[in-house]
Formats: C-alpha cells, structure tokens, sequence
C-alpha cells in the first residue's frame, strides 16, 4: 500500500499556522508528502524546506487573488497539490495547515486504509473534528463547529476538493462514499496570538467577498478579541499531540473563560431539544456513509 499526503500554504509565518506540526503529524502514515506552497510574503517556502523529510516534496504555486467568492481558490490550491501525488499511490490523506491528527490515531488510520484498500466501493475516510478556540485549553460546542470531514481520499482523478476546499466530490458532483473512522483530527484554526488572528480574518475573508463586504463587515483592529465572538465552549481535559507541545508552550497569550457565561441561542435551544426527543441530527453531511 502506498499513501501520499497533500496540502496547501501561503503565509504560514504571518498568519501563524501550525503547518509543520500538521504535516508532521501524518507523515509517519505517507509514504511522501505534496506540499503546494503558494507565492508568500514572508518565509513559508523555508519554513517547508527546512523540514528536511526527504518525504516532503514543493510544488510552488501562485494563487488567483481574483477568486473573491466561496473560498474557490482553496479549492484550487488543494487541486493543485493533488494532482502532483504519484499516480501509483492509493490513498491521498489530506491535511490542512490548521489540523494536527493525534498520534494515538495513526495505527488505526493505517490499519483501515490496508483494510479497504482493494474495495472500490470505498472513495474515502471521515474523520470527527474537535475545534479549539481562544486558547489551547477550550473547545467549540455548539452547532456551527462542523463534525466530520473527509481527509482521506481514494487516489482517483476524478475525485475533486469541492467549494473552499472543506470536503472532495467526483464525477459530476457525486458525494463520496466513506468508512467512518474512529479518529479525531484536531482543528487550531481559531487559536492565535490575537494580533496574528486579526490578520488573518481580515485577510480570509477576502477569499469569500469583496472589499466592500469585507470593509463593512470585518472590524479593523490591532488584536482580535476571542471574547466577543464566544457562544458555548468546554473545558479541554485530554492531551494535546505531542507535534504540538513546543507551540503550546511558547503560547504568549491568556484567553480564560468562565463556561457558565456560555451563550446558547433560542435556535441553539431548539436544535437540542429536537435531538433529546427525537434524534434529528443536523449536522451538514458533504458524504455518503458506507457501513464496515
């Protein structure tokens, strides 16, 4: 079985993304390693190279800044990197520069890609997701956190990243069909030294907007402040990854929170009561699930 693992950056260093951590974190499972690195304003192409894994391989890549709407041209970075894996690998595990998989997951992760490796029913695998926010010590727990994704893909061309680069689709825009995992892919998109969480959501949105949508609803500050956009959180009591206990404990700044403040919608409300009576879930499903 050969696996490659494929993901996107630019501005890795300006925007403080764990990206080296990310990649580390599934390299033990990838036989090599695709990374698009795309046009930068600071050192991102030597934050890669210095790596050293002769695993990892550099395409450089320019991204099209007039893609202004829907995230597309994350989705095209991902194609990119994609279509440089080698045509002989099976799986192509996908990561973004915000994920870290825990490394008490990879033999599973691996057990399961043998497993379904001939059975062509099977275009991928789901893994759960834990979002972090404010700090490394909490973790989203409302709806709008999304549960699942996938991160690994059969290696088949006509399997393609969909909209901002979240989920993949094929053919004529088929959901896959996945084998759930036993797997939790941990998320720090939203845990930043703030001033570097400002640029970054002044910067994102403009992949979605324009500038005038953009001016209007993004607030120009020197820090962003976690505290304003909480609404449930919890307490994180396991352990981090150990690719990520160096950056956790250079963390230079303090986010607590008292989780009896916890803001839950009426909306929020309604959705929970729907699923304690009546098991409705509501969770966003950019897939198909196969039973193992």
């Amino acid at each position: 079985m050969k696996v490659s693992g494929f993901t996107f950056i630019k501005d890795a260093l300006i925007y403080d993304y764990p990206v080296v951590e990310a990649i580390l974190s599934i390299l033990p499972v990838c036989d090599e390693m695709v990374v698009a690195v795309g046009k930068s304003r600071d050192d991102t192409i030597d934050l890669i190279k210095q790596m050293g894994s002769p695993k990892i391989r550099i395409v450089e890549t320019e991204w099209d800044e007039s893609l202004r709407e829907g995230g597309a041209v994350l989705a095209m970075e991902t194609n990119k990197a994609k279509a440089e894996i080698s045509p002989d690998s099976d799986w192509a595990f996908y990561i973004q520069g915000d994920e870290v998989l825990p490394e008490k997951y990879l033999d599973d992760v691996r057990t399961q890609m043998l497993l379904y490796k001939d059975d062509l029913r099977v275009d991928g695998f789901l893994f759960r997701y834990l979002h972090f926010y404010g700090s490394y010590d909490f973790t989203g727990s409302s709806s709008r956190w999304y549960k699942h994704e996938i991160r690994i893909i059969r290696n088949d061309p006509s399997i393609y990243s969909y909209k901002d680069a979240q989920g993949f689709r094929k053919g004529d825009n088929e959901k896959l069909n996945v084998i759930p995992l036993d797997a939790e892919m941990y998320h720090y998109g939203w845990v930043r030294e703030p001033a570097a969480m400002q640029r970054k959501e002044e910067n994102f949105h403009k992949y979605w907007h324009d500038n005038a949508w953009v001016d209007q609803h993004v607030k120009k500050a020197d820090k962003f402040d976690y505290e304003t956009h909480v609404d449930e959180l919890k307490p994180f009591l396991a352990e981090h990854p150990e690719v990520m206990k160096k950056r956790i404990a250079s963390k230079n700044w303090k986010f607590d929170f008292d989780i009896s403040h916890n803001r839950k919608s009426l909306k929020e409300k309604a959705k929970d009561l729907m699923v304690q009576r009546f098991g409705l879930d509501f969770n966003y499903k950019n897939y198909k699930l196969l039973k193992k």
